[in-house]
């Protein structure tokens, strides 16, 4: 497989700072957006704007918003929030023929329907080379160089091997699995987790606490995993524990920060300040999927019932707090 040439779907923070790490691989990049107006800027100026203010584009990176002309490489990444991957993903199908790579770097689960990222894109993509791509990773620092490590997934272990080798690069390291399903969960429920820490922060309830709801919190996305079949080492590694722990941990995610702002006592308009928090979304249709295998996810439902406004973030924490002591 030909990965010299790569189309990242998304001119947004994530996927400009992807496009960045895959032009220093080597790599030929288009970096699609919507807004011609603000791509043909970019193309001038050569810079990325305030999705990522301060930094330039590499030298092969090449700022378009034609889709078709996106559509023509091998591999294409695409980035944008997992509510609009369905959108996306119907339009690029009309544009390509069988035999692409197609990767999502979104985290989230698909509030109407349930649905995993892979599974949206086999719906409208049909026969395409699927995976996903996910870790613990801000876009500043992917960006910047800074040293970063992440997950790509494929059915196929010698695709997803490939892609790695030629996506990565000693600042931007790849490793490769097979368990699709198992680095799609970690990237979507550790957001709903986040949110949890924020709010635990924001109640200021101490560093003992937030570390007790990020290791229960892990526990249950265990435990949602492997009803579905994820491999338990998947979870312990980058896609799970790995972006969790930074996920959970700073005000540079968008999770974190709404929890915190939560649980300042902010109201959930107040605290998204409009800005998109992926666990927002996720939130319900993890809830949903747990109950429906009846597996028990305290803190992903109590993040749910304050997201929905069932419950205050005070009477939330005391639920938990109230629980039977158990075995660990």
């Amino acid at each position: 497989m030909s990965a010299n040439r790569v189309s990242v779907l998304g001119a947004g923070a994530f996927g400009t700072a992807l496009a960045i790490a895959f032009a220093r691989a080597g790599r030929d990049v288009s970096l699609w957006g919507r807004d011609s107006g603000r791509m043909a800027e970019c193309a001038r100026t050569r810079q990325c704007g305030a999705v990522l203010p301060g930094l330039a584009l590499e030298a092969r990176i090449s700022p378009i918003s034609d889709l078709a002309q996106a559509a023509s490489a091998p591999v294409i990444v695409i980035a944008v929030p997992a509510q609009a991957l369905r959108q996306v993903s119907e339009a690029l199908a009309t544009l390509m023929t069988p035999g692409h790579a197609v990767i999502s770097a979104a985290k989230g689960i698909e509030q109407r329907s349930g649905h995993f990222v892979t599974e949206v894109m086999a719906d409208e993509l049909g026969p395409q080379r699927l995976g996903v791509l996910s870790g613990p990773s801000f876009a500043a620092d992917i960006a910047r160089g800074l040293p970063t490590a992440i997950s790509l997934a494929m059915a196929d272990a010698q695709d997803a091997g490939v892609l790695a080798a030629h996506l990565g690069s000693p600042g931007f390291r790849i490793y490769h699995s097979t368990d699709v399903r198992g680095v799609e969960i970690g990237g979507a429920a550790k957001n709903v987790l986040a949110i949890a820490a924020g709010i635990v922060a924001g109640l200021g309830l101490g560093e003992s606490a937030r570390a007790a709801i990020v290791t229960r919190g892990f526990a249950e996305l265990r435990r949602f995993a492997a009803s579905l079949g994820a491999r338990s080492e998947t979870l312990m590694g980058l896609s799970g524990l790995g972006d969790l722990l930074l996920t959970a941990s700073s005000a540079q995610s968008r999770n974190f920060s709404l929890g915190l702002a939560l649980g300042q006592g902010r109201s959930l308009a107040e605290a998204a300040g409009g800005k998109l928090a992926e666990g927002v979304f996720t939130a319900a249709a993890l809830d949903d999927m747990a109950r429906a295998r009846s597996i028990d996810m305290p803190i992903a439902t109590g993040v749910r019932a304050i997201l929905d406004g069932r419950i205050s973030v005070q009477d939330a924490m005391s639920a938990l707090m109230a629980r039977p002591f158990r075995e660990e």
